[in-house]
């Protein structure tokens, strides 16, 4: 598998940056992982949209779906061209609830709700892919995603809080691509459904992960605080997300 960064700041894009989205290709296939303000025109620097097999959204907070009509419109015009099959919809993955953001996420021909949660897995080609329930906090679901392909895993931490129970989930991923939403500094004394750079460290590190990708980052964060701050991840490689890194698994 390689992971291709189209996005990774919250809750709002820096100038010139997005909110998170990440370009997952397989020996088969191009999944998108979430679809974020600014995700869309970095795509476009790898692949057109009308390429894209599948996207799995974790929930739907603004800055995780913010390019979403966008990329139903755009696939609906590339159907009338003749660039994509109009009777194979892009399917998307999401969790069902709540309704009114499940309502919108099949758009005429273009894309096709897939419901996801806790005890459902899904397999594409050569990718599958199970979900588990992170503590994000507000009430609404919000599933991590560990995907499998050819004896590599990865696993996308989406909004994950302290709370989260991962069990043997994230077990030896070769990549975990964790939030640290926050720094030391400006960490809240209430937990509120997100990690720290720091935290993120300590669970990749107590969860044995090949590798780091810590994102979902303050477009003003200086990359090396945060590095400084991710020490107590020594398990393998750390990375700090910005835009267009590529990792190979």
């Amino acid at each position: 598998m390689r992971v291709t960064v189209l996005g990774y700041q919250s809750p709002y894009p820096g100038p010139g940056g997005a909110t998170p989205g990440y370009l997952v290709e397989t020996d088969q296939l191009r999944i998108l992982l979430d679809c974020g303000s600014g995700v869309l025109a970095n795509l476009g620097k790898h692949y057109p949209i009308y390429e894209l097999d599948a996207l799995f959204l974790s929930h739907y907070h603004h800055d995780h779906v913010a390019d979403l009509g966008v990329l139903q419109y755009g696939l609906m015009v590339h159907q009338l061209f003749g660039e994509r099959d109009p009777q194979k919809p892009l399917p998307i993955y999401a969790p069902n609830a709540p309704v009114e953001n499940v309502q919108s996420l099949t758009y005429r021909a273009a894309t096709a709700f897939q419901p996801i949660d806790e005890q459902a897995t899904v397999t594409l080609g050569d990718l599958h892919v199970r979900f588990l329930r992170t503590d994000h906090g507000d009430g609404d679901p919000c599933y991590a995603m560990r995907l499998e392909s050819g004896g590599k895993a990865l696993v996308y931490g989406a909004d994950s809080g302290p709370g989260t129970q991962w069990g043997s989930f994230l077990d030896e991923a070769n990549l975990f691509i964790g939030e640290g939403t926050y720094l030391d500094h400006n960490l809240p004394q209430k937990p509120n459904g997100h990690l720290s750079v720091r935290q993120a460290a300590e669970v990749a590190e107590s969860h044995g992960c090949g590798s780091l990708l810590l994102t979902h980052l303050y477009h003003g964060y200086d990359p090396a605080e945060v590095r400084r701050q991710a020490a107590g991840y020594t398990a393998g490689t750390c990375h700090v997300a910005e835009i267009g890194l590529q990792i190979h698994l």
